[in-house]
């Protein structure tokens, strides 16, 4: 994920809408390998920053906001038809329709329709729902302060290395290396929930996956 070219291809969409059009992202689908698999687990959280922060109507599939990854499955449980007519091939998409794991048992105590990856005791809903730092009450604080500008229209701040900035600002770091950034304003929302409510202004270092909601003082 580079920042010119994610700010790029929002451009383009934006400006390809009709006048009054209400865009529409999606990240994942039950077609598609999970967020967390693609892009790993710490630039899911700006991938979810970026998917909550830009005008228009967010779709999120499930399990993406705790972070589930895509699980291989043995050939015996595999349930995708078309896997089972060309076994062997890689087109089957079972790995990203394994059950939501809501406890540390997974979706229940039964035995489930697909396997889970075997994380399941600690990437749950129950065990990330009062936790202030993990991905699901990042979604939470996201949802939340989209409220204040979510009819925003879009327009590309900067465009720095691997950091996008767009208005409010909201900055993300799409690249692995830590970057510095010009910025000015309260931390409403961030991927690491340590920095909100801080103020930062002239030199706003950002760790490879870090993104940041500022609004103005």
């Amino acid at each position: 994920m580079d920042g010119p070219r994610r700010g790029r291809l929002i451009e383009r969409y934006e400006a390809a809408l009709p006048e009054g059009a209400w865009p529409n992202w999606v990240l994942g689908n039950h077609d598609r390998s999970r967020v967390a698999s693609r892009v790993g687990r710490a630039q899911a959280r700006a991938a979810a920053m970026l998917l909550l922060t830009l005008r228009g109507m967010p779709t999120l599939y499930y399990g993406d906001e705790i972070g589930m990854r895509d699980v291989p499955i043995p050939p015996d449980r595999v349930r995708d038809p078309h896997e089972r007519r060309v076994p062997g091939l890689g087109l089957g998409r079972d790995p990203a329709r394994t059950p939501m794991q809501w406890g540390d048992e997974g979706f229940s105590a039964a035995e489930p329709w697909l396997p889970y990856a075997g994380d399941q005791a600690a990437v749950n809903v129950a065990a990330q729902r009062d936790d202030p730092g993990s991905l699901l009450s990042l979604h939470r604080r996201l949802l939340a302060v989209r409220r204040e500008f979510a009819l925003a229209p879009y327009r590309t701040l900067a465009v720095d290395g691997d950091v996008l900035v767009y208005a409010v600002s909201v900055a993300l770091n799409l690249g692995a290396d830590e970057q510095a950034m010009a910025l000015r304003g309260r931390v409403a929302a961030a991927t690491d929930a340590s920095r909100a409510g801080d103020d930062v202004g002239a030199e706003t270092r950002l760790r490879g996956g870090e993104g940041l909601v500022v609004m103005s003082h």
